[in-house]
């Protein structure tokens, strides 16, 4: 049976198998999806609902034989190297918009208003509602058509290719365990977020102030204590203290402690 070339515009190539590597990064699924957290298949899910399902689906052979080389993620743009069917490697460039510091001024000041998404974040989780959090600001976390660019050094016209989608499943794969590398994607490092959201908008004013500049007011005179007042005779002890519902025999308990108190006193 001849062998079937695939078609590209006006351009041929034949079928092709990917070079072996030794050392590439594995996708750790081996079957079904390949993202678990919520925060990691909402990132898949977009890309999908941009048109480009069936062309991701060929990267997850890719993703699963660890034919990508490395993945290094910045704000705004991911870079990575595939090998594929040629001797040199393919180099693929993920670009995403990187927020600046007024729109993550913006961001962190929201997240303050909600400690739930510090704790959140502290424990590895994506908050369930930082979408909405995002879209109060006029922003969007995850991202959306237009300002996605996906390239690849590959002849493979059609967009994303095989070696794209590769990097895309593994990213997803990342991003389960480290949400904050979605974040960092937009332009704020995991340090720098958790810094601002533990100081908030209080920084200048909750640096330690150095011990020299408190020697003054260190020591000071305490104020002056006031010696209780003497209780007097024991039988004013029963004066003092509040009223006793308790009878006995139909009588008021102070009354028929009386007699016990007032021989006290005579003793004293």
């Amino acid at each position: 049976m001849p062998s079937v070339s695939k078609s590209f515009g006006s351009r041929f190539y034949p079928p092709s198998k990917p070079r072996t590597v030794d050392g590439g990064i594995r996708a750790k699924s081996k079957r079904g999806s390949m993202a678990q957290a919520w925060w990691s298949t909402r990132f898949i899910t977009v890309l999908e609902g941009m048109g480009m399902g069936t062309r991701l689906t060929r990267g997850r052979n890719y993703a699963r034989r660890g034919q990508v080389l490395d993945i290094d993620l910045d704000a705004g743009l991911v870079n990575a190297t595939v090998q594929g069917s040629r001797a040199r490697p393919y180099r693929v460039r993920i670009g995403l918009r990187a927020y600046g510091k007024a729109e993550w001024a913006s961001i962190e000041e929201r997240m303050n208003e909600d400690a739930w998404f510090v704790a959140q974040l502290l424990s590895g989780q994506m908050p369930a509602d930082i979408e909405k959090l995002f879209d109060d600001v006029g922003l969007t976390l995850f991202p959306i058509k237009g300002e996605l660019t996906l390239d690849c050094s590959c002849p493979d016209s059609a967009v994303p290719c095989k070696h794209v989608a590769a990097v895309v499943y593994l990213l997803a794969e990342q991003f389960d365990e480290d949400p904050f590398r979605i974040l960092a994607w937009r332009g704020r490092e995991r340090e720098d977020l958790l810094e601002h959201l533990h100081t908030g908008s209080t920084a200048e004013n909750s640096a330690p102030v150095p011990l020299t500049e408190l020697l003054d007011a260190f020591y000071f005179q305490p104020a002056q204590i006031v010696p209780p007042r003497p209780l007097g005779t024991a039988v004013s002890v029963l004066e003092q203290v509040p009223p006793i519902t308790v009878t006995v025999r139909k009588q008021p308990l102070a009354e028929v402690l009386r007699p016990a108190y007032e021989a006290l006193a005579e003793d004293g």
